[in-house]
């Protein structure tokens, strides 16, 4: 069982995000994030992972996007150094290979679905991302996977799951974001003459606090996630 089932919140690390979470996301969540691409998504899940490990925490990530070498020098250059904690084996990396089209999906989100368990010992299970395994599955295989990752999380595992916007049509994002503890919404916006990264809270369920709707933020090398005044991003 979970170690960290009665011990509060998920936390970014970051006391300005976190706020903007409502003070962080409960524990034992279903946690979804979708967005664009290249607007934040996966930094946003190294925060989550980098700020549940300061807070001694077990974390794995599932990734798509990364190898474990990759993953690392990524962090690192954002100020999110966890090298010492995967030393420890307090922090776990594992790559998976995207689904293509050819490779068949008829047992995909099962066998992702039997990675997560695998991690039973662990407190909090990221997989980034998604998109490949629901572009090749039928909405009942996607709306089951959730359903089984929230039976997993009722029994205190926290799982963040990531996936491209593009993935889902409105009615199974609506669906998803019915069954989910969390639902954030990562996004690139006009902004005068430039682009902005947009993070939506469109709900955290059992927060602390009152959540923020839309905030903006930038990352920067050696800060990571840093949040952009309104009237900053305006000007």
């Amino acid at each position: 069982m979970p170690s960290m089932q009665n011990a509060g919140v998920i936390s970014t690390g970051n006391a300005e995000i976190d706020k903007k979470l409502g003070g962080g996301v409960p524990v034992g969540s279903l946690i979804f994030i979708e967005g664009q691409s290249d607007a934040g998504k996966s930094v946003f899940t190294q925060q989550l992972a980098w700020g549940s490990l300061r807070k001694g925490y077990r974390v794995t990530m599932l990734s798509t996007e990364n190898t474990v070498k990759s993953m690392l020098r990524h962090m690192g250059s954002l100020n999110l150094d966890v090298s010492d904690h995967l030393l420890l084996g307090r922090l776990k990396v594992f790559q998976l290979r995207a689904m293509r089209a050819q490779d068949g999906a008829s047992h995909a989100l099962e066998a992702l679905l039997t990675a997560i368990h695998a991690q039973w010992e662990q407190d909090l299970v990221i997989v980034d991302s998604l998109t490949s395994f629901v572009a090749h599955s039928s909405p009942e295989q996607v709306i089951g996977f959730f359903e089984e990752c929230k039976g997993v999380t009722d029994q205190g595992m926290t799982i963040a799951l990531v996936a491209h916007s593009y993935a889902f049509n409105d009615g199974m994002l609506v669906r998803i974001s019915s069954m989910c503890d969390a639902h954030f919404r990562f996004a690139i916006e006009p902004m005068g003459d430039k682009l902005i990264k947009t993070l939506e809270v469109s709900k955290v369920r059992g927060a602390n606090m009152s959540t923020g709707n839309v905030v903006s933020f930038d990352i920067e090398p050696g800060v990571g996630m840093k949040i952009i005044p309104f009237s900053k991003a305006r000007a």
